[in-house]
């Protein structure tokens, strides 16, 4: 498979990366010697939530990367414009982004408040055309540009939707961005790519929100999501763009074969994550508790 072998050099603009995933994904990207932009709305530490737009710059540095924090709420237009423009002034220009933030809820129609509702929209879809309408100008300019929206394949079985519709509909929106703009800047040369994890990854919100420590205990670590997506982000975007990529799946091409790394300690069966294909468990012989 055609690829660069590392992200030295490059510079990477992550929206709501102060924790979790996009975290992960930063200090894997820093760890080549990368430039990152955090785009975050946390500048002071949360009770609940570790990490800031501060720490994870201080995190970034640490592991051999740039940092740039930059306090940003994707849902106003004129913060995400001021946060790409700082990003190319410091470092010269984009040349991936990736589409980390997300607002979720899991509640049944009735149970969702309308404010919610707005927000979940506000930050997963409206928040990802966002950031990449603003960043794709400067991915034009960029060797070999990438966006990467963490985002599930569309999988339109009922059992996504009937528990959570406005959840599903507002993640399946990033999702729909993926199918829409790998076409519309095939020719720019520009990769559009979603990628969604096999099983639940241990994060504030499955901490917080979707079973606590429990679920936790059953969890792969962010850092499965962080090596897939370096690795999705070293291929020729002329040449991978348009997929809805699984993280077990990914590895599996490059050639991993034991994943007991991300998931320390776990002998049973893990949880698997929302949205994943049934199709795609069958491809793998990983034990998972397969959600639906």
């Amino acid at each position: 498979m055609s690829r660069n072998v590392s992200l030295r050099g490059k510079t990477l603009f992550i929206s709501g990366g102060s924790r979790g995933i996009g975290l992960a994904i930063a200090l894997r990207a820093a760890r080549d010697g990368a430039n990152v932009t955090i785009a975050a709305k946390t500048a002071e530490p949360h009770p609940k939530l570790p990490g800031t737009i501060h720490t994870a710059a201080a995190d970034i540095e640490a592991a051999g990367g740039k940092a740039l924090p930059v306090l940003c709420d994707i849902r106003h237009e004129e913060e995400v414009a001021d946060a790409v423009a700082a990003t190319v002034e410091v470092f010269g220009g984009i040349d991936i982004c990736i589409n980390n933030a997300s607002a979720i809820q899991l509640t049944g129609t009735l149970a969702t408040d309308m404010k919610r509702y707005d927000l979940m929209h506000q930050v997963n879809t409206r928040g990802t055309f966002l950031v990449s309408k603003t960043c794709i100008p400067h991915l034009k300019k960029a060797d070999n540009p990438h966006i990467l929206n963490l985002a599930p394949p569309l999988d339109m079985k009922a059992k996504w939707f009937k528990n959570h519709v406005a959840y599903t509909m507002a993640k399946f929106g990033m999702s729909m961005c993926t199918l829409g703009m790998s076409a519309e800047f095939a020719r720019d040369g520009i990769a559009v790519n979603s990628l969604w994890p096999l099983t639940a990854i241990d994060t504030a919100a499955v901490r917080n929100l979707l079973g606590g420590e429990a679920m936790a205990s059953i969890s792969r670590s962010p850092e499965v999501m962080a090596d897939a997506a370096h690795a999705i982000l070293t291929r020729l975007s002329r040449e991978c763009t348009g997929n809805f990529f699984i993280d077990e799946l990914v590895l599996r091409e490059e050639g991993v074969t034991d994943f007991s790394k991300y998931a320390p300690g776990v002998e049973g069966a893990l949880a698997g994550d929302f949205f994943v294909p049934d199709e795609v468990f069958e491809k793998t012989d990983t034990k998972v508790n397969v959600i639906g």
